[in-house]
This record gives structure tokens, sequence and C-alpha cells, in this order.
């Protein structure tokens, strides 16, 4: 997918008759462009610290270890799954900034998984140049470079949220992101905030592989991906997003230019096996998210309609229909403050996930409810417990979620989450991975 000057080596991997994995060489791979991109970074901050007679005014370093394991009580669905996993993952950032305000950020992010070698990949979550100036009353800032944007409000699903790709070999929620090459550009004042983004070299989302477990029953094959534009993943994208607070209302209006983060994925035979082919089109995405606060109670809203995007229906000529649509995210969160007499706080969420294509959508949140509460018990040790459930209106099917976490010494922290899947029906898109409930237990380290 790469230009051949810059490619990364084949993935060596072998298959057995009954689609089985053989042999695998998992080396966690970036493109050659990243450490000559890195590189130009670092010079021009250098070079522009140095034209102004000095360097960076301090260095701050920061981190985490991650010892991860994964339990599936539940048979798998497919041959070539496993009931456990388990694995390492390390985040570092490195913070430079001189005397003027001037900075550079760089976060590298690694992952090794023994359990699906599609897991084991690296990232670099940030590297990025940040200026700013005045501009009359305003302020302007430019982040030139690899960064992470988030835009939402909503708890379940981060529905407007685009400009990253998203990493679902490290959680299902598509809440993880991929760095994102981009120039962000934000002028700012009284009356809000004007970004503007361009980007190009569009990330692949990823996939587990035939070990890993939440999956399709087809494994995605992402050395079969393939572009509507012509410029395949260096496609210029842009973005603009004007936000602001208008007396209890915080209101974000966004526009989407470019490929897709969400790709359709298309069954293809690669030799005697049926896989999943990914492919991304070109769409633009119009996008809503507002809150309303009103004390305790917060009203919520996210919506988009897209164009330009695929759905899952075959035409006469077996290719997937193109459709615009809208969707949306609507709910409220409630605080409970105090509650017990003591120090602890207690949210209420509810929210409904509507996708006006119905069972056409290539997602699982075509009609569904979020129902959540958390209990944070505002301890020194940051004890907080989350229970969840994520209910189909359009049939039986629903998702039970339970969460824990807790701070055990100033550098060690607790995450314990499980996620049980029930009555799920055939026709539900979250069908493959019915058989997937899980336990998984993080235990970090944060230097």
């Amino acid at each position: 997918m790469f230009p051949e000057t810059i490619q990364c080596p084949a993935r060596e991997e072998s298959f057995s008759p009954d689609g089985e994995a053989g042999s695998r060489v998992p080396v966690p791979c970036l493109p050659a462009i990243i450490p000559v991109f890195l590189g130009a970074l670092v010079s021009l901050y250098v070079t522009m610290a140095c034209a102004d007679g000095g360097f960076p005014g301090w260095v701050e370093y920061s981190g985490r270890l991650s010892t991860e394991a994964w339990h599936f009580p539940d048979s798998a669905a497919y041959p070539g799954q496993r009931s456990y996993a388990g694995g390492l993952a390390l985040e570092t950032t490195v913070y430079m900034e001189d005397d003027d305000g001037r900075s550079i950020t760089l976060t590298p992010f690694l992952r090794y998984d023994a359990g699906d070698p599609e897991r084991t990949h690296a990232d670099i979550r940030e590297a990025f140049l940040l200026t700013y100036g005045d501009v009359g009353d305003d302020e302007w800032e430019m982040r030139l470079g690899v960064d992470q944007v988030f835009w939402g409000v909503v708890e379940s699903r981060p529905l407007v949220d685009i400009v990253n790709q998203v990493d679902i070999v490290e959680h299902p929620n598509e809440k993880t992101k991929l760095g994102q090459p981009m120039a962000h550009f934000t002028l700012s004042g009284e009356w809000g905030a004007l970004e503007f983004f361009g980007m190009t070299w569009h990330r692949e989302r990823t996939y587990p592989g035939v070990h890993g477990r939440l999956r399709t029953g087809q494994v995605v094959d992402r050395n079969l991906v393939s572009y509507e534009s012509a410029a395949e993943e260096w496609h210029v994208d842009f973005a603009s997003r004007f936000s602001g607070r208008f007396g209890p209302f915080d209101i974000g209006l966004s526009l989407f230019d470019g490929t897709n983060r969400e790709p359709v994925l298309v069954p293809t035979l690669s030799g005697s096996r049926l896989v999943l082919a990914p492919h991304y089109e070109q769409i633009r995405q119009y996008g809503l998210d507002a809150q309303l606060t009103t004390g305790s109670l917060l009203l919520k809203l996210e919506a988009i309609h897209r164009t330009g995007a695929k759905n899952s229906r075959l035409d006469q000529h077996f290719n997937f229909e193109e459709e615009d649509y809208s969707a949306y995210v609507a709910g409220g969160e409630y605080t409970f403050s105090s509650v017990w007499d003591s120090n602890a706080d207690l949210v209420l969420f509810a929210e409904w996930l509507h996708d006006d294509r119905g069972q056409r959508a290539t997602n699982v949140f075509e009609n569904d409810l979020f129902l959540a509460a958390r209990l944070g018990l505002n301890d020194v040790q940051s004890t907080e417990f989350v229970l969840s459930v994520l209910a189909s209106l359009e049939n039986s099917s629903y998702i039970l979620g339970a969460e824990f976490k807790r701070r055990l010494t100033d550098y060690w922290f607790l995450h314990v989450e499980a996620s049980t899947y029930h009555e799920i029906a055939e026709a539900d898109t979250v069908y493959p991975v019915r058989r997937d409930s899980f336990l998984r237990v993080n235990l970090d380290y944060n230097f």
C-alpha cells in the first residue's frame, strides 16, 4: 500500500486448510516515512529555537507500562481462536518547550500480544510541533505533525469524532485512536474557536487476526486494502470545526471531506480462503455535537449526515450500495453528589443510538439503548465502579458491562473490565462475537 521507496516488509503468514494461521513474523512495522518525518520535525524545532538564541527551556518525560490479560470463558465460534491472551504495552511521552513557549510532544506506542499477532503493533500517537501567537484580541495556535483530536460529548459512542482512525485491536469500544499526520490551525477568542485541518497518509483500521477474539467470521486481510481515490492513502483530507458556548449550551459544528475512517468489508477470495478486504471510499460528513447544562443534569446530542458512504446491502452487480444517511446519539447524564452522606458521586447515563439505514448499517449501533451508572468514591485511590447495558431495540440482543478502577499506589493503577453478550440474534450485526464475553485485567505502572 505504500510507495515502493518506503514499502514495509510484506507480512509473512501461512494458513492451514482449516483456516488457522501458521508461521508468522509478528514484527510491528511503521513505514520508513515515520523516522524521516520525526527527524524533520525535531530539526525544525531546534532550528526555530536556535534562531532565537535558545534551546528547550525544559524537557519532561512521562509514560505508562501496562500488563494485560484477557480471558474468554465461552468456547470459540471460529477455528484458531484462543481462550486466553496477554501482553505488554508501553507508551511514553517526551515534552520539550523553549523559552518562547513553542513545544514538541512525542508519544510513541508499542504493544506486544502473545495471543494474537495482529495485536502486536506500534504507532506514533503524537509527534507535533506547537506554536502560537496573538491576532488582536484573539489567539492563534498551529500544531504540525502527528496528533490526536477528540470531538463529541456523549458517553456510549464517539459518533462525530472522525479525524483519527480508531485502533480496534486495543479495544472494541472505538475510543482508542491512532495518530494522524495533520496541520491543525486554531483561531480562538471570546466568541469561540474555529479549527482547520489538512491531513494525508490515511491510517488503516486495525483488526484482530485468526487467533484473535472479538472478530468477524472471516478474517480481515489488510493486504487486500483498496481505495476509491486514485491517490489511495495519500489523498489530502480536509476538516473544520466551530465550537462555542452560548449561555447554557455548548455547541460544536464540524465538516469532514476525505477518506472514510470506517471501511466497507468486501468478501473476497484469497487463494482458497474467503476473507474480508477493507475498502475506503470518499465521503463528506456534517456533524453537530451539543450539550445543555442545567445544574446536575446534562442533555447531550451528537448527530451526523454522511454522503458517499456504502451500506451493507449488495446491488445486482454484487457491489455494496452507496447510501447517504443520518445518525445520532441523544441522551444525557445526571449526577447525584455526596450519596449516602459520603464523598461519593453517582452518575446515571441514558442514550439512544440510531442509524437511519437500519439493518443496512455497517456498524452495530443501528437502533440501541445505552444505560449506565458510574460510582466514584472520590477517595485518594480514585476508586470507581461502572455498570452498563447496551440493548438492541430491534431484537433481544444486549451486552452487559462492568468495570472497576483503583489506584494502588502513586505509580500502580488497576483496571478490571468484564463484558458479556446475551441472546444475540442471528440478524444482529454483533452476532459474530456472540461467544466473546470476556474478562480483562490491566495493571499499569505510570512514570
